[in-house]
């Protein structure tokens, strides 16, 4: 297979701090323990994969590859490195094993991997590395860092895109609460991977070329008193080039509609216009606000109450709509109604100026209160004003929901009913707060061409050992059916063959298969200290990411109590490991 090279800008683009020290220390301990037992030429194979799905699900979304690439292309101590590792070790360590490490490079390392953005399931490893145990050992902790966060950001991310549904968009919005710099920049990343349309993270941005997509502030509205604050009023008409008074023609609209809105203008604040127009003029053609800075609360007569009026003497007076007492409210049959008769009478204004100058408005942003109820008074409203002033796109605004949104807030706004064509989410989704670490191992499956399996009481726990090749099967349905772990050795499954498939413990647990189609699952990514297949672009990853969820069935992707999907090994395979089993654990003595 031909080398395959990547240009310098990509490679540019490899994070600064992951590099040979980014591990544990004892990784390098144990390279210097395996260095003085005369293990420089062991070779090893080690496989990464993980035991349990995340989120409670039943599905993994692979991520992290092309980082891993950069990492193996990259490995090299530099001579501060070696310098800091001489001061830290033990004096005891022989100064010809900082040599050693000075020239170690991945150049006969073997990397195989499942393709990036697949959908991927426990035991069945997403990586293997081959090669000289020292140096496989030492990519360990790096490569697992690399590994799990990302896979765990996708797996999140492709959650919501699948909750939300394809004609929703989705906005991370997490840098800020995310778990640093690098966790903000991945989080970004991965899940831009996962299905969302894109970030407010400019860096992620322009580092991996994600959709940026932002509004603004509660303090850039608040940043405004009065229409005083607004230092210039004048825009250009969009197509005459005409001089166009903003402000005018935003009070004059907020006029016109305030009886279509029952909302007056004393109700809205003028520092809320004055914010809006200041950036609808900074921004013409994209003008999405902010409309929840100023929530006015107004009592709603619902009726649920009717006996209690009958012979209130107090009925005229106490049953209004201002000055009641909670009681009287409660009597009279009264509920509060938070809506936002500020934001949206003086968006609408701005939007309609805009509009008699030649631009169309984008949409408002709500961020806090009842998302469902706020959204459909929105629109409402939105089409009212579209039929009043036969302005079908008026109707067409974009409703973007932000406010500490996670998957039970999006399937409750779904029972609810809602108008939203957006949800921005940050907390939730970047810190995976359901699940904040996804579990991947490292572990050793063969060494010098001899199996070694990892024995515990916690079957869970027990490694499949040895060299191993992973097929996906599929069923006449076209839907993946099971995950096949097999020996190398092994001939791989055929389309229309019967194929034995058990369960790796549990000897009852076996089914007969005859695959509609077999998909290899790995293939070499690094070998001879090149880039052997080259990771693909983002965006197909984050294609492949949809593509692979397709063909899962739907019972095994929903919310609540999704099937689990089959992971088997061959007979052959399921043999082997229990003859090792058997041959490696001891032997107890009753007495």
């Amino acid at each position: 297979m031909s080398k395959v090279s990547w240009d310098d800008k990509t490679m540019a683009r490899q994070n600064g701090i992951v590099q040979p020290l980014l591990t544990d220390l004892y990784q390098i301990t144990m390279a210097y323990a395996y260095w003085k037992s005369g293990k420089v030429n062991d070779a090893a194979v080690f496989d990464l994969f993980f035991r349990t799905n995340p989120f409670q699900g039943e599905f993994t979304i692979f991520a992290g590859l092309e980082e891993c690439l950069k990492f193996l292309q990259n490995f090299h101590y530099s001579d501060s490195d070696i310098e800091y590792l001489r001061q830290t070790l033990p004096s005891t360590i022989e100064p010809a094993f900082f040599d050693y490490l000075k020239d170690l490079t991945c150049k006969d390392i073997i990397l195989s991997a499942i393709e990036e953005g697949s959908v991927v399931f426990p035991r069945v490893p997403l990586l293997r590395v081959e090669g000289p145990l020292i140096i496989a050992q030492l990519l360990e902790t790096t490569l697992l860092t690399l590994v799990n966060f990302a896979s765990l950001m996708a797996t999140n991310a492709a959650r919501y895109r699948m909750f939300a549904g394809k004609h929703i968009s989705l906005l991370e919005f997490g840098l800020r609460r995310a778990q640093g710099p690098d966790g903000g920049l991945s989080a970004s990343k991965y899940s831009y991977i996962g299905g969302f349309d894109g970030t407010s993270n400019v860096l992620a941005g322009k580092m991996f070329n994600i959709p940026v997509k932002g509004t603004h502030a509660h303090s850039y509205v608040t940043s405004f008193s009065t229409l005083d604050d607004i230092q210039r009023v004048t825009l250009q008409h969009a197509e005459t080039r005409e001089k166009c008074n903003l402000l005018e023609k935003a009070l004059d609209w907020r006029n016109r509609l305030s009886p279509i809105l029952d909302a007056s203008p004393e109700e809205a604040s003028d520092g809320e216009l004055a914010a809006l127009i200041s950036y609808a003029l900074a921004f013409p053609s994209g003008f999405l606000a902010l409309v929840d800075t100023y929530d006015v609360k107004r009592y709603r007569f619902d009726g649920l109450h009717r006996q209690h009026m009958n012979g209130h003497s107090g009925y005229n007076s106490n049953c209004g709509s201002n000055g009641i007492t909670p009681a009287i409210r409660s009597r009279c049959g009264y509920t509060v109604e938070r809506t936002l008769r500020s934001g949206l009478l003086n968006f609408c204004a701005v939007a309609l100026a805009l509009h008699e100058c030649g631009y169309t408005a984008v949409g408002i942003r709500i961020d806090s209160g009842d998302l469902a109820y706020l959204s459909v008074l929105a629109r409402d409203t939105f089409k009212k004003i579209a039929d009043t002033f036969d302005l079908p796109w008026f109707a067409k605004l974009t409703i973007v929901a932000s406010n500490d949104i996670n998957e039970d807030t999006i399937l409750s706004l779904h029972e609810q009913g809602h108008a939203i064509d957006c949800f921005g989410i940050g907390t939730h989704l970047v810190t995976c707060q359901r699940q904040p670490a996804l579990g991947c191992v490292y572990k050793l499956v063969e060494i010098n061409g001899q199996p070694r399996i990892k024995l515990s009481q916690d079957v869970g726990k027990v490694t499949i050992p040895g060299h191993k090749k992973a097929y996906r099967l599929f069923g006449a349905d076209g839907h993946a059916l099971i995950d096949l772990l097999q020996r190398s050795s092994e001939a791989a499954p055929e389309v229309g063959q019967k194929v034995l498939c058990r369960h790796p413990f549990q000897e009852s647990k076996r089914a007969y298969v005859i695959p509609s189609k077999v998909e290899h699952l790995y293939k070499i990514y690094w070998k001879d200290g090149h880039i052997n297949t080259a990771p693909k672009p983002l965006s197909e990853v984050r294609e492949r990411v949809q593509a692979s969820l397709r063909t899962l069935r739907q019972d095994i992707k929903r919310n609540l109590n999704p099937t689990p999907y089959k992971v088997a090994v061959s007979d052959d395979l399921y043999n082997f490991i229990h003859d090792l089993w058997l041959q490696n654990a001891p032997i107890g003595e009753l007495s």
